[in-house]
């Protein structure tokens, strides 16, 4: 429903099921995603970060995974944010320093640096102290949700995310201000 979708189920007894997803599709028209600013070393790659233009409603996603990227930043920008993207905790925090987003949704498990250590990093930067961070994590066992909040952490989804309730947590912390 939230595409705009449906679900088909033909079935006959003793014979089978075929069961058929419908999803529209529409070839996308432009592309805004910032490419990597770092190097695999951490070195900065020089003028290759698109800032996104502040305003609240911009968001770092902080997340490695590319099926997990495409479908949150595709579903936020789509209810009006602007979404950058960084790919290990060490472009977390180039990326946060560098776009000074309005929220951050942050991978506990990443390469080179995991979200939980970039959050303290964060928190402990002058200028982050009040900047919502929302964890992503696929553990969701009572002791990691309190590892997320002890590392500087405002709150917590499990994968996979539930995207209503993603929505309903950003408009939380950027007080629903959307372009869209």
């Amino acid at each position: 429903e939230m595409h705009n979708g449906a679900i088909e189920v033909e079935s006959e007894v003793n014979s089978g099921s075929c069961f058929t997803a419908i999803f529209p599709w529409a070839e996308k028209t432009e592309t805004k995603e910032c490419e990597s600013p770092v190097t695999d070393r951490g070195e900065e790659k020089a003028g290759e970060v698109g800032a996104v233009p502040k305003g609240k409603n911009s968001i770092l996603l902080a997340e490695d995974n590319e099926g997990n990227i495409t479908l949150l930043k595709d579903y936020l920008e789509y209810k009006g944010y602007q979404v950058s993207i960084a790919r290990n905790g060490n472009e977390a925090l180039f990326l946060a320093n560098k776009l000074a987003p309005d929220l951050i949704l942050m991978d506990v498990q990443m390469p080179q640096m995991d979200g939980l250590e970039a959050t303290r990093r964060l928190r402990a930067t002058p200028g982050f102290a009040a900047v919502p961070i929302v964890m992503l994590t696929a553990f969701a066992m009572p002791d990691d949700h309190k590892r997320c909040l002890e590392s500087g952490a405002d709150d917590y989804l499990s994968k996979p995310v539930n995207l209503k309730l993603l929505v309903q947590i950003v408009e939380k912390f950027t007080s629903g201000n959307t372009q869209g």
